[in-house]
């Protein structure tokens, strides 16, 4: 018997999803008082507790919500396990505006779910979410991290992020044009948030042409300000542009049928979580068009690597250079994918579970 909520009109199949995406435990939370909706997706601790940051959006109904969470915390099991961490993948959305509806009572009432994990779930700051706001969740539970740095924390891991998406493009520019350099490329970053801004001013650095787009002003008017050099593309026609790489830095899903029969660039590099669609078909579809795609999962890892060194002691030299490694690791995966005949993602995939069958083995001995 299928288990079948309905909820704003909309029916969510949970446990027949769950099963589709190997999910171990989704938990739905909700708080008349602070009007807290939100959902925690725990996909598999095999190497650890699962974490993964919290996002706050406002969603059109709750199957969207479900479907993202599902998608994002899967994604950051296989971050984690491509990365080398002894991190599971979750994830957390919260349901609204984070620019109108966002507060500490909400924020805290939603560390309380938190903590009723025990520690199977950490969280950290995603989309619509800063760390002030991983400030108030910590006020009622120890499985956070992300923390300002007053607090003894890392602070932002934006920096860190957008530094593994620029090792991870220069490795994609070195399997393209045979050489890393970026010099003279046109690159662009779709997404002008804490991460788009700080891969802009890398990209800037090395003599790029970078293109912005983002549905907000405030934040083209930030990038622009901190970058004067950068040229505003409408966010509906940035996908007409020519450009050589394009670099989705905001949410997921623009590597759909639409956008890519409009791309006009040789390799996708961004910071964005679900890039594509539909893992299958879009990723067949990038190279039908010879596209070549930087898994998304593997190239904005480093994120996860800053917030992991928070737990096991932080150092940011070392959280920098072990973002490094995504350089050799996304040319590791062009060069399995070309042999193995299969799309860059679904290498990426399979690199990363091989370590989480490896494990489970392990544990299964223990």
């Amino acid at each position: 018997m299928e288990t079948v909520v309905k909820n704003s009109g909309v029916e969510l199949n949970v446990l027949k999803d769950m099963n589709a995406t190997g999910h171990e435990q989704i938990v739905f939370c909700q708080d008349e008082a602070t009007g807290l909706k939100a959902i925690i997706g725990i996909h598999n601790t095999v190497l650890g507790p699962a974490l993964g940051g919290t996002r706050m959006w406002h969603y059109s109904n709750d199957g969207e919500a479900l479907e993202d969470v599902l998608r994002l915390s899967r994604g950051m099991t296989f971050k984690a396990a491509i990365s080398g961490l002894n991190l599971g993948g979750g994830k957390a959305v919260i349901i609204g505006d984070s620019r109108t509806q966002k507060n500490e009572a909400l924020l805290r009432r939603f560390g309380k779910f938190v903590d009723s994990l025990g520690g199977k779930y950490i969280t950290a700051e995603d989309v619509g979410m800063g760390t002030k706001d991983i400030e108030y969740i910590s006020m009622e539970t120890k499985h956070v991290t992300g923390l300002p740095e007053h607090l003894g924390g890392t602070g932002d891991p934006s920096p860190v992020t957008a530094y593994g998406v620029y090792m991870g493009m220069k490795a994609s520019a070195k399997h393209v044009y045979g050489s890393d350099d970026l010099e003279g490329k046109t690159v662009a970053v779709q997404g002008c948030g804490h991460v788009g801004r700080q891969l802009v001013g890398y990209l800037i650095k090395e003599g790029a042409k970078v293109l912005v787009a983002d549905i907000f002003e405030d934040n083209l008017q930030e990038c622009k300000l901190t970058h004067p050099g950068v040229q505003i593309v409408d966010a509906q026609k940035i996908y007409d542009t020519q450009m050589d790489i394009y670099a989705p830095c905001a949410l997921g899903g623009t590597l759909n049928d639409d956008h890519i029969d409009r791309l006009k660039c040789t390799i996708v590099a961004g910071a964005a979580n679900n890039q594509l669609k539909d893992e299958k078909v879009h990723g067949q579809k990038l190279i039908d068009k010879g596209i070549v795609y930087a898994p998304d999962f593997l190239i904005n890892s480093g994120g996860l690597i800053n917030v992991y060194g928070e737990l096991m002691g932080y150092n940011k030299e070392a959280a920098l250079k072990k973002a490094e490694f995504i350089y050799g690791v996304t040319l590791e995966i062009f060069k399995y994918a070309k042999e193995n005949n299969m799309s860059n993602g679904e290498a990426a995939i399979q690199y990363a579970q091989r370590r989480i069958d490896q494990i489970a083995k392990i544990n299964s001995v223990l």
